[in-house]
């Protein structure tokens, strides 16, 4: 089992950067595939960012590619997102998710654990 935890969120304006962590607890986190995921008010959950376990693949959503990246620390138990050129429609609380099996999946199903979320506000 895993458990997770989101750090960094905050309030930017329109072109900042901001790095999201997530620190995972228990001994298999570098088995893990990690993604990130978003919500906006009003809005489904979207996908953002995936990584595979050994960090060796990634996808991303249309929207994030180019300013967007993830990344993976296995000796750190940790997962990181750099987000650049920050948008307002990035507005949203962000999620970091792990998935044991299969390969890394844009589909919130594949992932058994989620952290709580950590909210990232940009303004114009």
């Amino acid at each position: 089992q895993v458990q997770l935890v989101e750090s960094g969120g905050g309030s930017v304006q329109a072109g900042d950067s901001l790095r999201l962590s997530c620190a995972a607890s228990g001994r298999t986190f570098s088995s893990y595939h990690m993604g990130w995921f978003r919500q906006a008010p009003g809005k489904e959950r979207e996908f953002v960012a995936a990584i595979s376990w050994s960090a060796g693949n990634t996808i991303y959503t249309d929207s994030v590619k180019g300013r967007f990246t993830i990344s993976k620390d296995n000796a750190k138990n940790t997962v990181y997102l750099q987000m650049n050129s920050l948008k307002p429609e990035d507005t949203a609380v962000y999620y970091c998710a792990a998935a044991r099996y299969g390969s890394i999946s844009a589909n919130a199903a594949r992932y058994a654990y989620w952290g709580q979320g950590t909210q990232v506000t940009v303004s114009s």
